[in-house]
């Protein structure tokens, strides 16, 4: 009986920005640098590098601590918001906010997990960008949404001082991914795959998110 053919692999579509010295971050936070600690030498058999960052670089997960004093860290959240069905929904040059009204085309049989794309290009700037409306997050909580997710740094506007975004993520126990590239993904369905890491006290994780086709 002859084998049978495997399937073709199914294709993965990174979502990371890039890590290092370019990587930007908000205004007084720590920046990305890197060292050589031990060096590949006749008398030392490796390169080891050390890593100063904040954890808030490049695509990353927020924890609810970052936003409420005796909340969870990232190292005890559930991980299982970060993995599986999502879907991309296209909210391109809608302003400075996402408003229900820029994705009501796209909630028909929601999966649990939304990642917005705002841009044509990503960027992790912080002098312009678009953030998420509460009254948004309120809507898809209601459909029954576990994560969130924007191609810019914050769901909330870099000037804003209470929150209110970060704040409907807590009320509704929403987890969040920022600083994501979306600028070659299709609107659509796809698996999200974007584990932090188990830093038992921070507030947030870097993550490498992807996208892989469903089957």
């Amino acid at each position: 009986m002859p084998a049978s053919t495997p399937p073709p692999p199914r294709k993965l579509w990174d979502i990371s920005p890039p890590v290092d010295e370019n990587a930007a971050v908000f205004p007084g936070d720590t920046a990305y640098s890197q060292t050589l600690h031990f060096s590949l030498t006749p008398g030392c058999p490796v390169n080891v590098n050390a890593i100063t960052l904040s954890p808030h670089t490049g695509a990353h997960a927020d924890a609810p601590l970052h936003y409420a004093n005796g909340e969870a860290s990232i190292g005890e959240v559930d991980l299982a918001p970060y993995l599986g069905p999502c879907r991309v929904i296209h909210c391109i040059d809608c302003g400075s906010l996402v408003l229900p009204r820029h994705i009501d085309h796209a909630l028909d049989n929601l999966p649990p997990r939304v990642l917005l794309r705002t841009a044509r290009t990503a960027s992790q700037g912080w002098e312009s960008f678009t953030a998420i409306a509460p009254e948004t997050l309120q809507l898809l909580a209601a459909k029954g949404l576990t994560l969130i997710g924007i191609d810019t740094p914050s769901v909330d506007p870099a000037t804003s001082q209470d929150m209110p975004s970060h704040h409907q993520l807590l009320a509704h126990g929403l987890r969040v991914l920022e600083n994501l590239v979306l600028d070659d993904v299709p609107e659509g369905d796809y698996e999200l795959i974007a584990l932090p890491l188990k830093l038992t006290r921070a507030d947030a994780s870097p993550v490498r998110a992807i996208l892989r086709e469903l089957l």
